[in-house]
């Protein structure tokens, strides 16, 4: 081959070599610059939950995934009838692909364009689904304030209870109502919206009596109850004895925390009651006389008070041992609540009739005429008093009516209040009885002939009551 046949050949290669260059460096760049379009755009043959996003950004994807996405709802029932259907996005839920479709964005490679034409591309799935807890609480609190409107027509559940009585306790039975523990209804909802849940029925919120009638436990509660409330309880004051009304104990029943109790202050009323209507201290005694028939004679040294705290305690105890009792209140003074307060045996003092009389076991064995203290001054004060003391050979001592002091001895003295008030001999009386205590009365003494003194003196217990009126 000649020289210029071999130059013209080895010129044509050159060319056909420069050429392919040429068309390769298009090619890059041109694949180059279309790769380019994929770094914010999903590569071709891209589905995400079988939705094409071939060539679409990330916005546009979470777009087209979010329409692709059915809208999907909370179903309540009530006993299988639909109460509410409530559309899932107001109960917080929120479609939002974006976080996830970024992180694809980013593990893809845009120089791969060229091979997601060929072969399969990307096909995921992704869970843009959330839920906004605010918005769910919210959404909660109302269907609860709903369910709370809609049990105001329904039939309240209650359990069985003891009812109090006027004899005491029974019974009364449970009650099935068919109301909804709209809390409990409000508290699963937004569990189950969490949990992807859908549906709920009502009926399995209805409320059931815990306690009923047949239990056990409760039988035995009325029973404790019972053997308290219908405890036979009897005082026995001034001689009479009389039954604490079977229903004022049932009233101050109570039952706490599994224990029978009594309402202290209602029992203290009671005690207190008792008081005021028996108490000697402050009530007048109603006496036969000897001759003026019944008299009434008030308050004085012989007598007692309740003592209202200490009676409300043991009152209590008593009661609460379930057992019949009879007691006599506790007071304090200077005579027993529980026999009358003049008995059989006393001294009767008649000031309107100026004579005295002494009863031993209910008969007559002194009798006498005084003198008694001379009005208005020195009256002798009326009043159920006792000898408290005895005394022979004493000098007494007080004031006249000018102011003057005087001392007297007698030789017998029985005090009978706490002023200086008593029985005693006078040798200075001339005469006794009728109306001589108006001009030559006592400074307030039952002034008693000497000669009787003696024997009332030798007669006397200290103790006897003496009753001045």
């Amino acid at each position: 081959m000649s020289r210029s046949a071999r130059r013209k050949k080895s010129g044509k290669k050159k060319y056909v070599i420069i050429g392919l260059l040429v068309l390769l460096v298009g090619l890059t760049t041109g694949y180059g610059v279309y790769a380019s379009n994929y770094s914010d755009r999903f590569l071709p043959n891209t589905k995400i939950n079988n939705t094409d996003i071939s060539e679409m950004t990330v916005a546009e994807a979470n777009d087209a995934l979010k329409k692709a996405t059915k809208e999907s709802s909370f179903s309540i029932t009530d006993d299988g009838n639909e109460w509410k259907n409530l559309p899932l996005s107001q109960l917080g839920l929120k479609t939002d692909f974006s976080q996830d479709l970024t992180k694809l964005m980013e593990k893809q490679s845009q120089w791969s364009w060229g091979m997601a034409y060929v072969f399969p591309g990307d096909h995921a799935e992704i869970n843009g689904l959330s839920i906004d807890q605010k918005e769910l609480d919210q959404a909660a609190e109302q269907i609860k304030n709903e369910l709370t409107k809609l049990n105001e027509g329904r039939t309240k559940t209650q359990d069985a209870t003891l009812t109090k009585g006027e004899n005491g306790f029974t019974i009364t039975p449970e009650v099935n109502g068919n109301s909804v523990d709209a809390q409990a209804v409000s508290e699963d909802l937004k569990k189950a919206v969490n949990e992807d849940k859908t549906s709920m029925e009502l009926l399995d919120y209805t409320q059931k009596p815990k306690v009923h009638a047949n239990d056990e436990s409760l039988q035995q509660e009325m029973n404790k109850l019972n053997k308290v409330a219908q405890v036979e309880g009897y005082y026995k004051i001034n001689g009479e004895t009389f039954q604490i009304p079977v229903a004022s104990i049932a009233d101050w029943l109570d039952y706490k925390d599994g224990q029978v109790t009594l309402d202290r202050d209602k029992v203290k009323a009671y005690v207190a009651s008792l008081g005021d209507k028996y108490n000697t201290s402050t009530n007048p005694t109603v006496f036969k006389s000897s001759k003026r028939g019944d008299v009434t004679i008030p308050a004085g040294t012989l007598s007692w008070t309740i003592q209202v705290d200490t009676e409300t305690d043991e009152l209590m105890k008593a009661i609460l041992a379930g057992e019949s009792f009879t007691r006599t209140p506790v007071t304090k003074g200077s005579a027993s609540a529980g026999n009358p307060l003049v008995g059989s045996t006393y001294i009767e003092v008649d000031m309107e009739s100026q004579h005295m009389w002494y009863y031993k076991d209910g008969a007559v064995v002194l009798e006498t005429d005084i003198v008694t203290g001379r009005p208005p001054k020195f009256a002798t004060p009326a009043g159920v008093f006792y000898v408290w003391n005895k005394e022979t050979k004493a000098t007494l001592k007080g004031e006249n009516e000018d102011g003057s002091k005087y001392e007297t001895p007698v030789d017998y003295w029985m005090p009978i209040d706490w002023t200086g008030v008593g029985i005693h001999d006078s040798s200075w009386q001339a005469a006794y009885g009728g109306d001589r205590y108006l001009t030559h009365g006592s400074h307030g003494c039952i002034n008693t002939p000497p000669e009787v003194m003696k024997q009332l003196f030798d007669m006397i217990e200290e103790g006897t009551p003496v009753l001045v009126f």
